[in-house]
């Protein structure tokens, strides 16, 4: 008895894993095509703000100031955008330059950014995420994912099933029987 309340449990919490990766997923997924954008941190220049391997969340915004974490650049499969901190915003030729900065790296960047550089602001970050994501988009992970909780729950009602089955021909002999 001992031995099935610990498979349900361990049942439970991967079933909630494969449903939380999967929501991940898709959001990351359905974010593609938004203004709200889902990035995997490929560096530690912004730790211990925010570590290498999680996911930020950016969202366009008018107003930048300093201390605002952003991210600017172009995403492509070729380029990868720069997460960093706003430390200064400086005017030149009439436009807004923003100087920003790794938390963790020693000196300010050396490009200067411009409002139309940057993605969005990020107003959320969750660590080590990107690490379960892009291991999870590999094509036999994904399938596993979906597949593992699928059968599982089909084991599940077919047990159930099985179960009613033999609780209705019980019933039957044992009404022939009387």
């Amino acid at each position: 008895m001992r031995y099935m309340k610990i498979l349900n449990i361990i049942y439970y919490v991967f079933l909630v894993c494969a449903v939380t990766l999967i929501l991940l997923l898709l959001f990351f997924v359905l974010s593609a095509n938004s203004k709200t954008k889902i990035l995997i941190v490929q560096s530690g220049s912004m730790e211990p703000a925010i570590k290498t391997g999680g996911i930020v969340v950016i969202n366009p915004n008018d107003n930048y100031k300093a201390g605002d974490i952003i991210t600017f650049g172009k995403i492509s499969k070729v380029e990868t955008p720069t997460t960093h901190r706003i430390v200064k915003t400086e005017i030149k030729d009439n436009q807004i330059i923003y100087i920003t900065k790794g938390d963790a790296n020693n000196g300010t960047d050396l490009r200067e950014v411009k409002k139309s550089d940057i993605v969005g602001k990020v107003i959320f970050s969750l660590p080590y995420a990107g690490y379960v994501i892009n291991f999870s988009k590999k094509p036999i992970v994904f399938v596993l994912l979906l597949l593992i909780p699928t059968a599982t729950i089909i084991y599940e009602e077919i047990k159930k099933i099985r179960n009613e089955v033999a609780k209705n021909k019980t019933k039957t002999s044992e009404a022939k029987a009387n």
